[in-house]
């Protein structure tokens, strides 16, 4: 009997610059830089991902670096908005300040906040009224009741939603929770997949757009889910081994790139723990690129090194 999907596994975007990336995710927001590596389809340009203490799925927010890319637009068939949990309205007023003194403007909502990272991608950060564990990084000077707890989930834009629904509830095994609204809830953990109505113009790739969002099997059902999303109609890729964990990918009907990626191996298959993200990680088939890479990449800080030293000045 296979397990259901245990809500997002991870979101990854774009950015035309890692430098700043890395400045607002791992120093505005607090997130953990939990792997630097290299795009596995283009090793010439950064994979980044940020996460939650211990790198878990379910906070797990990565970073393509097209150096320069022009900036895009979210349309039709394209996520506009990700959203993540934290612990009360008190964390609300903590984060409207902290982007305030970060230059970044914020919009309150009731129980939300909304605003946008340096490159115009879409964020939002809601209350969580769920029993899901929190996946909090550490940060100097964000305290633990504050930080983010990981994904809620996201807001994708399409014209016609109802083409999704037998795909998002019969094959994938989501839950309707409103007229365009859906739920993907395992055991451990689950995130919402709502849509909004498309705007006019048209949705272009680039800079501060999502590439794709990633769903989460358990490794045992992995092959299970491909054989169920080909019966489906759906076109998913062969099941690739991205080393940290294996991925299948295929567009749900209103055109979004959907990923399902395994609960593990992780991100210490390769380094321990207590040093994630501080040097450049390749899997073993791109070792021999290493001298490469490293001439070609723009060299990044260690955040958590700049954070600890900011915090004893």
């Amino acid at each position: 009997m296979m397990k259901e999907l245990d809500g997002i596994h991870h979101i990854s975007s774009i950015t035309a610059d890692a430098p700043r990336n890395v400045a607002f995710y791992a120093g505005v927001m607090g997130l953990r830089l939990v792997k630097k590596t290299v795009n596995q389809d283009d090793p010439t340009v950064y994979h980044l991902f940020y996460a939650d203490e211990n790198a878990s799925a379910g906070a797990d927010m990565t970073f393509f670096e097209y150096p320069g890319v022009m900036p895009g637009r979210a349309g039709a068939g394209m996520i506009h908005r990700i959203t993540f949990r934290v612990g009360s309205e008190k964390a609300l007023d903590f984060w409207a300040q902290r982007l305030a003194s970060a230059g970044v403007e914020s919009e309150r909502a009731e129980d939300r906040l909304r605003f946008a990272d340096p490159e115009g991608l879409g964020l939002e950060l809601m209350v969580s009224d769920v029993a899901d564990s929190p996946l909090i990084a550490d940060h100097p000077e964000i305290s633990r009741d504050l930080a983010l707890q990981g994904f809620a989930g996201v807001r994708a834009y399409s014209n016609a939603p109802e083409r999704s629904s037998s795909l998002l509830e019969d094959v994938l095994g989501f839950r309707n929770i409103g007229a365009g609204q859906y739920e993907s809830r395992g055991e451990r953990r689950g995130s919402f997949y709502i849509y909004d109505d498309a705007p006019q113009t048209r949705g272009v790739g680039g800079a501060g757009t999502v590439h794709h969002v990633a769903w989460s099997s358990t490794i045992e059902d992995h092959p299970a889910w491909h054989d169920k999303v080909v019966a489906a109609g759906a076109r998913p890729t062969p099941i690739i081994d991205r080393f940290y964990f294996k991925s299948l990918y295929f567009r749900e009907p209103s055109g979004v790139l959907f990923e399902i990626a395994t609960l593990g191996p992780g991100f210490t298959t390769d380094e321990p723990l207590e040093h994630l993200g501080e040097r450049i990680s390749l899997p073993p088939n791109f070792e021999h690129l290493r001298d490469q890479v490293e001439r070609t990449l723009t060299p990044l800080p260690n955040p958590r090194a700049a954070a600890r030293a900011s915090s004893s000045s």
